[in-house]
């Protein structure tokens, strides 16, 4: 007799209740490239994907599910999408097996229906992959017409998934169908201008993310320096260029978060250790990249560098929250006049190795930390009036923890 088969029925069953208020996250997760061979970082983000922002919800009572990235052909690495509940009273993580076996599924994202989940399979061959939450029905793969793909997010209208292939510097567009499944890729742009940066050999794109206000498309290229702003069109499913923001050279920018007002948008640049405020124009699409900032995670004597990987953004848009691989760290920062300014706070120490990615919970009161190296998961409490992070909970044991996706 299978003793866990009741505990599999109920799972399930709660998959399929939260599938309906997994809408309420923003459409994509946050995560990023594993290879990265140009680039200073050994390896390869949620909420807050495609913005970045929490969403203070009333709390939900009862456990609920957290999907966890991973590299299943890396050594320890997992066995596709791994599945998890989490208490969000007390931060505790339990593990429940997996969801689908999909290979190097690093990257998750949620339609904004909640019914279907998507994945990168970051490989040379990349491609995306569709699963159907409410029985772990697998809908089929897609390729993404480049390689290791790293990132992916749905559109908001829910009809064009994007994805960046970080191995061959282009992002590609996929329709989804009625039923979640992924059609054939309609489009492909290959960042082939400007040059690489210094250290580079060739453009790395490392996300895609619709902006706030839905009228562009961001796509962030550590290989060439640049974020290029373009424009979908959804009747073919392609994506034209209108502007182009160059960062200073040899930043390696990785990923960005917006501001709820719209109008400022947090970049990490991984290759020099800074952080960014950016200007946007939600009338042409243009991003004006500021000064390069401190990430608070200098490295000190005796200690290796530090590569900044995403930032988080409350959805009161009063504090930000940034992971540090390396320092092994989560910065915070005080957001000031209307989103103009990053004011930092200091930092936190992750309980972990090698923070990839983080995600807040679908009502904001949790953050949670994917540690690659360590294979952990690790989750705070957010603090409402002070923007402070507190442990909840022991680190979960996750392998090769790439991607923490809470529903």
């Amino acid at each position: 007799m299978n003793r866990d088969r009741p505990n599999r029925r109920r799972f399930l069953a709660l998959l399929a209740r939260t599938a309906t208020a997994a809408a309420a996250l923003p459409a994509a997760a946050a995560c990023a490239g594993r290879a990265e061979p140009d680039g200073p970082a050994a390896a390869a983000t949620a909420p807050g994907a495609s913005s970045g922002a929490s969403g203070r919800q009333r709390q939900s009572s009862g456990t609920r599910p957290l999907l966890l990235g991973t590299y299943t052909s890396a050594e320890g690495g997992g066995k596709g999408v791994g599945l998890a509940e989490y208490d969000p009273g007390t931060g505790r993580i339990t593990g429940r097996g997996v969801l689908a076996e999909v290979d190097d599924p690093s990257y998750l994202a949620v339609h904004p229906d909640g019914r279907t989940l998507y994945a990168v399979n970051e490989r040379e061959n990349g491609a995306v992959t569709a699963v159907r939450l409410s029985d772990r029905r697998v809908l089929g793969s897609r390729s993404t017409g480049g390689e290791a793909p790293c990132h992916l997010s749905v559109h908001p209208g829910g009809r064009w998934l994007f994805s960046a292939n970080y191995g061959s510097g282009s992002v590609a567009v996929h329709p989804i169908g009625t039923s979640g499944a992924l059609g054939e890729r309609t489009g492909l742009v290959t960042h082939s201008t400007p040059p690489p940066g210094p250290g580079q050999r060739g453009p790395h794109a490392h996300q895609v993310v619709t902006t706030p206000d839905g009228n562009h498309v961001l796509a962030v290229d550590l290989g060439t320096d640049t974020v290029y702003t373009c424009r979908l069109d959804e009747d073919a499913g392609t994506l034209a260029e209108v502007s182009r923001a160059r960062t200073r050279p040899g930043a390696g920018p990785r990923h960005l978060a917006f501001h709820p007002g719209g109008r400022h948008a947090y970049l990490a640049n991984e290759v020099d250790n800074t952080v960014a405020v950016c200007a946007y124009d939600p009338e042409t699409g243009r991003l004006t990249v500021g000064e390069a900032q401190s990430t608070g995670a200098e490295p000190s004597p005796g200690s290796g560098p530090n590569y900044p990987a995403q930032f988080l953004v409350t959805s009161d848009g009063a504090y930000a929250f940034l992971a540090n691989r390396g320092h092994n760290s989560l910065s915070r920062y005080a957001v000031e006049a209307a989103g103009a300014r990053l004011r930092l706070l200091g930092t936190v120490p992750v309980g972990g190795d090698f923070p990839r990615q983080i995600a807040f919970s679908p009502d904001g009161g949790l953050l949670f930390a994917a540690n690659q190296r360590s294979g952990t998961v690790s989750a705070f409490r957010v603090s409402e009036d002070g923007g402070e992070l507190r442990p909840a909970g022991r680190p979960f044991a996750s392998p090769v923890a790439v991607c923490a996706l809470p529903l």
